[in-house]
């Protein structure tokens, strides 16, 4: 009787430890599916979001947001439509640049990767027409603290 009572204690245990594995695994979001919708902005069609990848050294014209916003430092490969970010303050907010064209549509590049580290995003843009970039950081809630850096046209 000891022996059966053990033997559905055990099992009792197994499936328990199963289920809460399933939930973990099966009830949470992908890094993949959480990084898209990261603020609600990236809700918008018009709005591209993205979680760089880390990279070791940015290319491009770059210029560097006041420490108000952070210090982050943005770089855009013009014909490539890349955007680097690095993230120039030691705090627990993301790093961003936000890029905005005079048709209405919006990129978001966001650094997760910590003070001193750069981050790539790869973007389809229109060349055509007048570009603002901004850099700062996301804040705490669900918005940007962003200065304009530097705005181009044709490019």
């Amino acid at each position: 009787m000891e022996s059966m009572m053990s033997t559905r204690s055990a099992l009792r245990g197994a499936v328990l430890a199963f289920a809460a594995v399933a939930v973990a695994v099966f009830g949470l979001q992908s890094p993949s599916m959480a990084d898209e919708n990261f603020m609600p902005a990236c809700d918008d069609p018009g709005v591209s979001c993205q979680t760089g990848v880390e990279v070791a050294a940015p290319q491009g014209e770059c210029e560097t947001a006041p420490s108000d916003y952070a210090s982050t430092r943005v770089c855009v490969v013009y014909d490539g439509d890349y955007i680097y970010v690095r993230d120039g303050k030691v705090d627990d907010l993301s790093a961003i640049s936000f890029l905005q064209s005079e048709n209405g549509s919006g990129r978001i590049c966001r650094n997760t990767k910590g003070s001193g580290s750069w981050v790539r995003c790869n973007f389809d843009w229109a060349e055509t027409g007048k570009h603002w970039l901004e850099g700062g950081y996301k804040t705490s809630g669900q918005g940007l603290h962003t200065a304009q850096l530097w705005s181009w046209t044709g490019k």
